[in-house]
């Protein structure tokens, strides 16, 4: 499994957020398609940043307006990218090191698929 591709692990149905979605579109879109987390996609396809209900949880403490605070000013900023191709090991440790949850996959610049810690932990189960 080790030396497996990240491919064989990622989910490739991807949902992006785009920078100028607002707090609350996020939340909602979020919500509809039963997501904890996207990436947040530029005009060219490519991943800026990522977006996580931890980030939105932060921003609520912080009692900032959802219909005026932007994706682009919220999201984490240059996330953990991998090819199809990267071994799962590496990407395990890139996230231990990281200490991050999601890496994208990324492939001629575009986002192919992403990856979640819970995605390592069903293939326990």
């Amino acid at each position: 499994m080790k030396k497996k591709p990240i491919s064989a692990l990622m989910e490739a149905r991807t949902w992006t957020i785009g920078l100028d979605d607002t707090v609350q579109t996020v939340e909602a879109f979020l919500a509809d398609k039963g997501l904890s987390w996207a990436p947040v996609a530029g005009n060219n396809g490519a991943p800026l940043g990522v977006i996580s209900t931890a980030d939105l949880l932060q921003f609520h403490a912080r009692q900032g307006d959802a219909t005026q605070v932007l994706a682009w000013q919220l999201c984490t900023y240059k996330p953990i990218c991998v090819t199809p191709d990267t071994p799962i090991a590496t990407v395990a440790k890139l996230m231990v090191e990281h200490k991050i949850h999601h890496v994208v996959v990324i492939e001629n610049g575009g986002i192919l698929g992403v990856v979640s810690s819970l995605d390592f932990v069903k293939t326990l189960i």
